[in-house]
C-alpha cells in the first residue's frame, strides 16, 4: 500500500519556523565550538541555550526596521537571552549561518525524497515481475517494431530509477558541508577549528575552502539531479499517456468510482494523473536552469542567488515528492491490459519478424541487398493491401526457394524474441 503524499511534511522543513530553528542551531554549535576554543565563556553558552527563543512575527516586525533579516533573528534571540546574547554570532558572517543551515535544510528535503524513490522502487519492482512474461508489441518512432514484455519497459525504468536515486544521494554529499569561515573566508575572526568542531556536530563537513559563502556548483548539482529525475518521471508518464490512447488502450490509469472524465463528454477516461506530472517535470528542469544561473556571483558574494533559492529550495523539493508520490501511486494501480497487447501486436500480421527473415536469407547465402529487398517486397503488401505476411512469404517463390516453410513460420514465433528476457532481469534485479 502507498502512503498517502503529505505535502505538509515537506512543506514543514521549509518553513519559517524550521528554518529559523535550524538558523539558531548553527549559532549555537559555533558558540559551543568557540567554548571549546576558550573564545566565550562556557557559563554564556549555557544561558543562551537555556533562554535562546524566537517568534517569527516578531522577526517579520524587526526586519521592517533592519531591512535585514539575520540581524533581525539575532535581535529576536537577544531579547530573549539578555547580555548573553553578545557572544551570539561573534566573529561570523549572515552567510555562515545561512548556507549552513540552508544545507541543512536541502539534506532534509532530499532524506525525503531517497524514501520516496524507494517506494517507487519497490513499486516498480513488484511490477515488472508481475508482467515479465506479459507479451507486447515494441515501437520506435510509435510504429511497431519487434516484441518486447510489458514488464521489461518497467525493468527499464527501475534501472533509471536506480541510477535517479544514486545521481541524489551523490548530489547530497555535495552539499553535506557547511562554512563557518567569516565574511570573506578567510578565518580572519574565528580559527579553523571552531568551523570543524561546530560542523562535525551537526553532520557536516567544512567545505575546504570558501569564500563569504559555500560555492554554488554544490547546489546546481542538487537542483540538475531533481531535474533528471523529473525527466525519468515525465518519461513514466508520456508512456502511459500514449498507451491509455483509445486505439491502443494496452495500460490505462486507475479510474476510481465516481471519478469523471470531461465536463461535456461522459464517456472520457483521461490519463489526467499523467498530464499532471508531465507538467510539473518542466518545472523542475526550470529550477536546475535557475541553479545553474546562480553559480557566477561578484567576487567574493553578492545576493542574486538568495532570493532565487528561497524559491526554488522549497518549490523544487515539494514538486519533487509530490512528482514522486503521483507517479508511484499511478504505477500501483496502474490497469493493464494484456489481451489488448496481444491483439495490437497480431495487428501487422507477423510484420515483427521482417528482421529475423531478412536474418535467415542472410545465413542461407543471400546478400544483405538482396534479403532486405524480398522482405521488405512482402511487408509492403501487408501495409498497403493489408494482405496476410505469413500467406505472401509463402506464396513468394523467389523467397520459398531460398529458405523452407520450417524456418518462416519459425521466424513468426514470438517465443524467439523473448528468449533472453529472463537474463535482462537477472541483470537489474540480480535474481
Amino acid at each position: 500500500m502507498i502512503p498517502r503524499y503529505s505535502r505538509e511534511k515537506m512543506a514543514a522543513i521549509w518553513s519559517d519556523e524550521n528554518r529559523y530553528a535550524t538558523w539558531l542551531q548553527v549559532e549555537i554549535a559555533a558558540l559551543e565550538a568557540m567554548a571549546e576554543q576558550g573564545l566565550v565563556p562556557r557559563d554564556a553558552v549555557e544561558q543562551v541555550k537555556a533562554k535562546a527563543k524566537f517568534d517569527p512575527k516578531r522577526i517579520e516586525e524587526i526586519e521592517q526596521t533592519t531591512r535585514h533579516d539575520v540581524i533581525a533573528f539575532l535581535t529576536n534571540i537577544a531579547e530573549h537571552v539578555g547580555p548573553a546574547a553578545r557572544y551570539v554570532h561573534m566573529g561570523m558572517t549572515s552567510s555562515d549561518v545561512l548556507d549552513t543551515a540552508y544545507n541543512l535544510q536541502m539534506l532534509q528535503a532530499g532524506e525525503m525524497l531517497l524514501e520516496d524513490l524507494d517506494q517507487l522502487l519497490a513499486v516498480l519492482k513488484r511490477r515488472a515481475f508481475e508482467h515479465k512474461d506479459t507479451v507486447q508489441i515494441g515501437r520506435s518512432h510509435g510504429i511497431h517494431a519487434e516484441p518486447i514484455t510489458f514488464g521489461l519497459k518497467l525493468a527499464i525504468w527501475y534501472d533509471e530509477t536506480k541510477r535517479n536515486r544514486a545521481r541524489l544521494e551523490a548530489a547530497l554529499e555535495g552539499v553535506r558541508v557547511g562554512k563557518i569561515s567569516g565574511a570573506v573566508g578567510t578565518f580572519a575572526h574565528l580559527p579553523p577549528a571552531v568551523e570543524e568542531q561546530a560542523l562535525a556536530s551537526l553532520g557536516l563537513e567544512p567545505a575546504p575552502a570558501s569564500s563569504q559563502i559555500v560555492q554554488r556548483d554544490r547546489h546546481a548539482g542538487y537542483f540538475t539531479a531533481l531535474a533528471i529525475l523529473g525527466g525519468t518521471i515525465e518519461k513514466i508518464a508520456l508512456e502511459v499517456r500514449h498507451l491509455q490512447r483509445t486505439e491502443v488502450y494496452e495500460a490505462e490509469e486507475f479510474f476510481h468510482k465516481g471519478q469523471k472524465g470531461s465536463s461535456a463528454m461522459p464517456h472520457k477516461r483521461n490519463p489526467v494523473l499523467s498530464e499532471n506530472v508531465s507538467g510539473l517535470a518542466r518545472l523542475l528542469r526550470s529550477y536546475a536552469v535557475a541553479a545553474l544561473e546562480n553559480q557566477p556571483l561578484w567576487h567574493e558574494r553578492d545576493i542574486s542567488h538568495s532570493s532565487v533559492e528561497r524559491v526554488i529550495g522549497p518549490d523544487a523539493t515539494i514538486v519533487a515528492d509530490f512528482a514522486l508520490g503521483r507517479i508511484t501511486g499511478l504505477l500501483d494501480k496502474l490497469l493493464v491490459y494484456p489481451e489488448r497487447m496481444q491483439k495490437n501486436l497480431e495487428i501487422t500480421g507477423g510484420l515483427f519478424a521482417s528482421q529475423t527473415l531478412l536474418l535467415a536469407l542472410a545465413r542461407a547465402g543471400v546478400s544483405r541487398e538482396d534479403a532486405y529487398r524480398i522482405v521488405q517486397r512482402n511487408a509492403m503488401q501487408v501495409w498497403e493491401q493489408g494482405a496476410d505476411f505469413l500467406g505472401t512469404l509463402l506464396a513468394d517463390e523467389e523467397l520459398t526457394k531460398l529458405v523452407d516453410e520450417k524456418t518462416i513460420r519459425e521466424a513468426l514465433d514470438v517465443k524467439a524474441h523473448l528468449r533472453h528476457i529472463d537474463h535482462i532481469f537477472q541483470r537489474v534485479f540480480g535474481e
